[in-house]
C-alpha cells in the first residue's frame, strides 16, 4: 500500500464510520437498553435516546479509519494471482486483523457510550471520569476480549459475503458495481452477520455494563452467555436482535456504500 492508498483508506473509512454511527445512534441506544440487565424501561426506555453520542462522535472516525487502513493493507500484502477460491480467506484474514486494531480505539468509546446510554441523566464526561477514577485506564478496556470475539466472527461473515456479492453482481451485469449496488450488498451482508452474532453482542453488553467486582466484570464471555441463557433462555441471548439487524443493515448500506463512493472519488 502506497501513501496515496493509505490516505484514501483513512479518509474514506473515517468519514463512512462517522456517517453511520451518528445517523443510526438512536437504534443503537434502543438495542443497548434492550440488552441491559436492568431492563429496557429502567435503562431509560425511549428517554434520552442520544445519551452517549459525544463518545460515539469522538471515536467513530479513528475507529473506522483504523479498520479500513488495516483491512486494505492486509489485502494488499496477501494479494496474489492464485486461485480466486482463496479470495474469501484473504478477506477474512484482512477483516480479522482490522477488527483487532480498530478495537483498541472502539472499546474505550463503546464502554463510555453504553454506560451513558443506560444512565441518560449522567453526562458522557462524568461517566468517563468516574470510570477512570474507579477502575483506572484498564476500566476503559473492559470487554476488549468480548468485543474482539464478537467482531471477528461478524467480520468473517460480513466482509467475504460483501465482496462475494459485489463480484457476483459485477459478473452478472458485465461491469464493476456502482456505489449504490455496493451499499445494497453491504446491507444484506451486515444484516445476516448481525443476526448470527447477536448472542456475542449481548455478552459484550453485559460485560461492559457490569459493576466493578461482579462476575461479569471479569470479562469472560462464556460465563456471561451462560448467565443470560440460564435466566432468560434463548430469547435473552437474542435480545435486541431486531434493532441490531435493522441498524447494521442500514449501517452496512451507508457505511460500505459511502466507503466505496468516497474511495472511488479520491482515487
Amino acid at each position: 500500500m502506497d501513501r496515496g492508498d493509505f490516505l484514501v483508506s483513512l479518509t474514506a473509512g473515517g468519514l463512512a464510520g462517522m456517517c453511520v454511527d451518528l445517523i443510526l445512534f438512536p437504534l443503537d441506544t434502543v438495542k443497548t437498553r434492550l440488552q441491559s440487565p436492568q431492563g429496557f424501561k429502567k435503562a431509560g426506555g425511549f428517554h434520552g435516546i442520544y445519551a452517549g453520542v459525544p463518545s460515539a462522535a469522538v471515536g467513530s472516525f479513528p475507529n473506522a479509519a483504523a479498520f479500513f487502513v488495516t483491512y486494505e493493507y492486509v489485502k494488499a500484502v496477501l494479494h496474489t494471482d492464485a486461485s480466486p477460491c482463496l479470495a474469501p480467506l484473504t478477506h477474512m484474514l484482512a477483516a480479522s486483523f482490522g477488527e483487532v486494531v480498530a478495537c483498541l480505539i472502539r472499546v474505550p468509546s463503546e464502554v463510555v457510550k453504553q454506560r451513558a446510554q443506560v444512565s441518560p441523566s449522567s453526562s458522557t464526561l462524568r461517566i468517563l471520569s468516574n470510570t477512570v477514577c474507579e477502575e483506572g485506564i484498564l476500566g476503559l478496556y473492559r470487554g476488549y476480549k468480548s468485543t474482539v470475539l464478537r467482531e471477528i466472527p461478524f467480520s468473517l461473515v460480513q466482509f467475504p459475503l460483501w465482496e462475494s456479492l459485489k463480484d457476483l453482481w459485477s459478473w452478472k451485469q458485465g461491469h464493476v458495481v456502482d456505489s449504490w449496488q455496493s451499499a445494497v450488498c453491504g446491507a444484506f451482508a451486515g444484516g445476516f452477520a448481525a443476526a448470527v452474532t447477536t448472542p456475542l453482542d449481548v455478552a459484550k453488553t453485559r460485560i461492559m455494563l457490569a459493576k466493578a467486582g461482579s462476575r461479569n466484570a471479569t470479562g469472560n464471555v462464556l460465563p456471561a452467555l451462560y448467565g443470560v441463557w440460564r435466566t432468560q433462555g434463548i430469547s435473552g441471548l437474542f435480545a435486541g436482535v431486531v434493532p441490531r439487524m435493522s441498524a447494521i443493515s442500514l449501517g452496512g448500506f451507508i457505511f460500505l456504500g459511502t466507503y466505496d463512493k468516497i474511495r472511488s472519488l479520491l482515487l
